[in-house]
């Protein structure tokens, strides 16, 4: 295996903290065996996911997972069950079995900057999957695979405000946001605000976590409308808080869609049918099917080669009839 030494220096002027705005876990072990990488030829790849809170998530897994077998990879993988702790004992044993590379997808942005040196001083290269970390070194990690959360948050808000275009009214909107110090979470919630900034009619009421999950969706819905009675928008960072949203409204005896108008992020099947059945209203893209190209940027590190600081992945938006079109082909 030939590595070369990446410096920040090789990063500069091309990934800049204020960018890294990257998309949403078994036990936080090191999910595979025990001892050094393999002898065998192959890559050895030591993956930490954040968990599976979401539909999003358990397919961002199944990517990872097909995609490494596909590849030949070896794939050492640790669900950190949401818990920052997991994740980074899970980095550490990558580490002390000397993988070929680690990839993982933060469950919060701070905090990572001691575990990461590690792996540099190991010569371990590290990419980072979906989420960014707020690193102000960027030479601890080689490259960074995702969405810009925060184009995500501003396609939300640009929707909105050409629904309301030309009207008048308040707009009072709740936000179920993602988990508290996520990447997505914070970059969503930014693009968003900055969008629906430009129309004074428009506030957001209330704003609480819903952890990216259902249930907790579902759970936050029902004491905002017990709260507060006049809601004419619902912003969820995740499409699984909005589909334990819509259950609350309809138990509160309101149509999601037309009483309340739902935007979500991601697009997974549950969310476009949602979207197809006219209960959601808009769905941005964040796609989950991240493993081929994170394997070829595996290899090319492994290799020793330079690989792009800043990897974007193609997203795109729906509305109910492209929702409609898009299902019978729907991967995840």
């Amino acid at each position: 295996m030939v590595r070369r030494n990446w410096t920040a220096a090789a990063l500069s002027g091309v990934l800049a903290v204020s960018v890294l705005a990257g998309c949403g876990g078994g036990d936080g072990g090191n999910g595979g065996d025990s001892g050094s990488g393999n002898d065998d030829g192959k890559i050895t790849l030591g993956f930490s996911q954040v968990g599976a809170e979401s539909g999003w998530r358990t397919a961002n897994t199944k990517s990872i997972q097909e995609s490494a077998a596909s590849a030949g990879i070896d794939l050492k993988f640790s669900d950190a069950q949401g818990k920052q702790e997991n994740q980074i004992s899970a980095i550490r044993n990558f580490i002390t079995q000397k993988v070929d590379v680690i990839a993982f997808s933060p469950v919060v942005t701070s905090g990572w900057d001691a575990v990461l040196q590690e792996a540099k001083d190991a010569d371990i290269p590290v990419i980072l999957t979906d989420r960014a970390v707020d690193s102000q070194d960027t030479s601890l990690f080689k490259s960074f695979i995702g969405s810009d959360f925060v184009v995500e948050g501003q396609k939300a808000g640009d929707w909105l405000l050409k629904e309301y275009e030309g009207k008048s009214e308040p707009v009072n909107i709740v936000e179920l946001q993602g988990t508290t110090g996520s990447a997505p979470a914070l970059d969503r919630q930014k693009g968003f605000q900055e969008k629906i900034a430009t129309n004074p009619n428009m506030k957001i009421v209330k704003s609480q976590t819903g952890d990216f999950k259902r249930a907790d969706g579902k759970t936050v819905m029902e004491t905002f409308l017990q709260s507060t009675p006049d809601i004419d928008v619902l912003y969820a960072h995740n499409d699984d808080m909005g589909l334990g949203a819509i259950e609350a409204i309809e138990a509160a005896g309101k149509k999601p869609g037309t009483d309340i108008k739902i935007i979500t992020v991601d697009a997974v099947k549950d969310g476009m049918t949602a979207l197809a059945d006219g209960k959601i209203n808009f769905i941005v893209e964040c796609s989950p099917l991240l493993g081929p190209q994170l394997m070829e940027l595996v290899k090319k590190a492994d290799a020793g080669e330079e690989i792009p600081a800043r990897v974007l992945t193609e997203e795109t938006t729906f509305t109910q009839e492209q929702a409609k079109e898009a299902l019978p082909t729907r991967q995840y």
